[in-house]
């Protein structure tokens, strides 16, 4: 019994049952569900029974006490989803992140070992999404310059991550003119 609770405390949390049993059932309407809502009200109750102050209102401390602990399970239930079989929870799924980790340090390994002027255009062009006539004058050469080290920097990645014209290719070397 908590410290500072008097022995009559206990009989009158006792006595209380009924009103409270009466009150659950009109809040949910199922008298299996009151019985766990008062179970709950009156465990929550004594486990908190020393923030209790003796002579004010048990009753009304103890519906109080009720009435949250009901809407704050309702208001938990609204974000859930019955799946009693498991129906729903079968057809979520996440891919794995390892691979595309995997493939994307593959890419990077593949990306530097380019040389400068077609990792520069590769980048101008399919990762900071410049035009041809753009990323040429940034790096101070013709078009047909850019035009070719993108391509070059292309065929030689795809060599690299042994892609197939099958396979999907990262997007920093999907964009085309």
């Amino acid at each position: 019994m908590p410290r500072n609770a008097s022995p009559g405390l206990r009989d009158d949390l006792v006595a209380q049952i009924g009103s409270l049993r009466a009150f659950a059932v009109s809040l949910c309407g199922d008298r299996e569900r009151a019985d766990d809502l008062v179970q709950e009200t009156l465990c929550k109750a004594w486990k908190h029974l020393d923030s209790f102050k003796e002579g004010t209102n048990l009753k009304a401390w103890l519906f109080t006490i009720l009435r949250n602990t009901f809407f704050s399970e309702r208001r938990k239930r609204k974000r859930e989803v019955e799946d009693a079989d498991g129906n729903l929870a079968a057809r979520l799924s996440s891919l794995p992140e390892q691979h595309g980790h995997m493939d994307m340090k593959d890419f990077q390994e593949a990306l530097s070992k380019l040389p400068d002027d077609q990792r520069e255009a590769l980048i101008l062009v399919g990762a900071a999404g410049f035009s041809y006539e753009e990323a040429a004058e940034i790096s101070g050469c013709a078009v047909g310059t850019i035009k070719s080290r993108v391509n070059r920097a292309r065929n030689r990645l795809a060599e690299s991550l042994e892609l197939g014209e099958e396979d999907e290719a990262p997007s920093a070397m999907t964009k085309t003119a």
